[in-house]
């Protein structure tokens, strides 16, 4: 599900915003991340910190789809430099276990990690 490109975006130095969507009871929540905030398990699960996240996390316990968004400026692309992706998938929150315990002692002011199972992940341009 990974490809080279998305994992480019993912590790790339430049900085780029994430944004993640959960469908509430009324209406799409969404929060924002940093790209280099997520990361790729050994299964090619995504995981984010979560510091805040509290209606993300509510959404889930309801409806664990989720979507995101990402890209680059500097990444190469379809057809020019700049690249983005929707990723669809399911989401869950961790607060213990062994992906828990190495994220926290990247990012110590987390209280959870958001969890994403990757569906589909397509190259929008």
């Amino acid at each position: 599900m990974i490809n080279k490109t998305l994992s480019e975006v993912l590790s790339h130095p430049a900085d780029g915003v994430v944004a993640i969507v959960t469908q509430g009871t009324d209406e799409p929540h969404v929060v924002n991340t940093w790209n280099s905030y997520v990361h790729i398990s050994a299964d090619d699960k995504l995981l984010i910190p979560a510091g805040f996240m509290h209606r993300t996390e509510k959404n889930i316990a309801s409806n664990d789809k989720i979507q995101l968004t990402m890209g680059s400026r500097e990444v190469q692309g379809k057809m020019y430099k700049g690249t983005g992706f929707l990723i669809k998938g399911t989401a869950r929150f961790l607060k213990d276990g062994e992906e828990f315990t190495m994220m926290k002692k990247q990012y110590d002011w987390i209280r959870a990690v958001l969890e994403i199972t990757i569906e589909h992940a397509i190259q929008t341009i």
